[in-house]
C-alpha cells in the first residue's frame, strides 16, 4: 500500500489534487460532552461567567472547519461553500451532542474540516464551562456522512 503524504523519497508531502474532478463534496462529522448536571444547567440557562456557551461553540466550529488546513499539516486550503454547526440538548447524559456539516465545489474532501469543527466547538464548551465541572468528557467525535468525490459515499450505520 503506498501512503499518499510520502514522497519517492520517503518524506512528508501534500497530496497533489490538481488532476482530480472537481465535484460537490459534503462530510458530517459529530461529537458530544458529557458534564454535570450543574455545568449543564448554568449553559441552559445562560448563567456561566464566560458568556452565552451555544454560540459560542457554534462561532468556533465554523472557525475551526475554516482553520483546518492551519492545524493539520497535509490539509489543503479550501474555497468552502457553506458550513452549518448543530447542538442538541441531551439531558439525558447529561451533556450536548454537536453536529458539523461543511460543504464545497472541489477537488478534494472536508472530512478533516467538519472533524476539527466538532472537536474546536466541543472543546470551546469545555472551556467555557471547566471552572463548573472540570470533570467533563468530549467523547465519539466521528464522521458522520460524506458524499462526494473518488472515494465515493459514506454513511455512519445506526446502532
Amino acid at each position: 500500500m503506498n501512503l499518499t503524504h510520502l514522497d519517492d523519497n520517503n518524506r512528508p508531502k501534500m497530496v497533489d489534487v490538481s488532476d482530480k474532478q472537481e465535484t460537490t463534496r459534503v462530510a458530517v462529522a459529530s461529537g458530544q460532552i458529557s458534564m454535570s448536571a450543574e455545568a449543564f444547567n448554568a449553559i441552559i440557562e445562560n448563567t456561566t461567567k464566560k458568556g452565552p456557551v451555544i454560540q459560542t461553540a457554534v462561532i468556533a466550529a465554523i472557525m475551526g472547519v475554516k482553520k483546518t488546513s492551519d492545524l493539520i499539516p497535509m490539509c489543503h486550503p479550501l474555497l468552502l461553500s457553506g458550513i452549518n454547526c448543530d447542538i442538541e440538548e441531551l439531558p439525558e447524559l447529561p451533556g450536548f451532542k454537536l453536529s458539523v456539516t461543511a460543504k464545497l465545489n472541489g477537488q478534494t474532501g472536508v472530512e478533516m474540516e467538519a472533524l476539527t469543527g466538532a472537536s474546536v466547538g466541543l472543546l470551546t464548551i469545555y472551556d467555557m464551562v471547566k471552572a463548573i465541572d472540570k470533570s467533563m468528557i468530549i467523547s465519539n467525535v466521528q464522521l458522520e456522512e460524506k458524499s462526494g468525490g473518488k472515494s465515493g459515499d459514506f454513511k455512519r450505520e445506526s446502532k
